[in-house]
């Protein structure tokens, strides 16, 4: 089993860096994990919509790149189906049966994903109505993943 996470931009703060790779070596315990950072592309505040659509379009032909065809993608989108915790770590067991050996998480980049990234995942979810930074959505992410193993496996973990 592994686990795939997809992400627009390259964190840039050591606090970011740090807590990822803490929560993906818990994580490597139940599964192998990697998170795949890929380049975002700038843009200028107050651009025209035409612009920001593009911009999320070249964004998204890069994950698109990455792709399988056999991958189970799960995007995080806002508005989308919220869990708790303990109904998460029964999806994510559900998903990673229907996922064959690939589950695949989508984190866009400011402007979010692009529509066709969006077309692609075979379901979205979300972990807040509150829009959160796609850097801090990375560790809520990964703690989720985490919290979900040592819940599957009936192992205790704070509250």
């Amino acid at each position: 089993m592994k686990i795939t996470i997809y992400c627009v931009g390259h964190l840039k703060e050591s606090y970011w860096k740090e807590a990822i790779a803490e929560y993906s070596k818990r994580i490597s315990a139940y599964s192998s994990i990697e998170v795949v950072e890929v380049d975002d592309v700038p843009y200028k505040e107050g651009s025209p919509e035409s612009i920001l659509e593009a911009t999320k379009n070249k964004e998204g032909a890069k994950i698109m790149a990455k792709l399988k065809p056999s991958d189970y993608v799960c995007a995080l989108d806002l508005n989308k189906k919220e869990y708790d915790s303990v109904t998460f770590s029964n999806h994510l067991q559900e998903m990673m049966v229907r996922g064959g050996s690939n589950v695949v998480f989508m984190i866009g980049g400011s402007l979010g994903l692009s529509d066709e990234l969006k077309a692609r995942a075979n379901e979205s979810i979300t972990f807040s109505k509150m829009t959160l930074p796609h850097q801090l959505c990375r560790v809520v992410l990964l703690e989720q993943i985490y919290r979900a193993f040592k819940i599957s496996h009936h192992e205790p973990y704070h509250k």
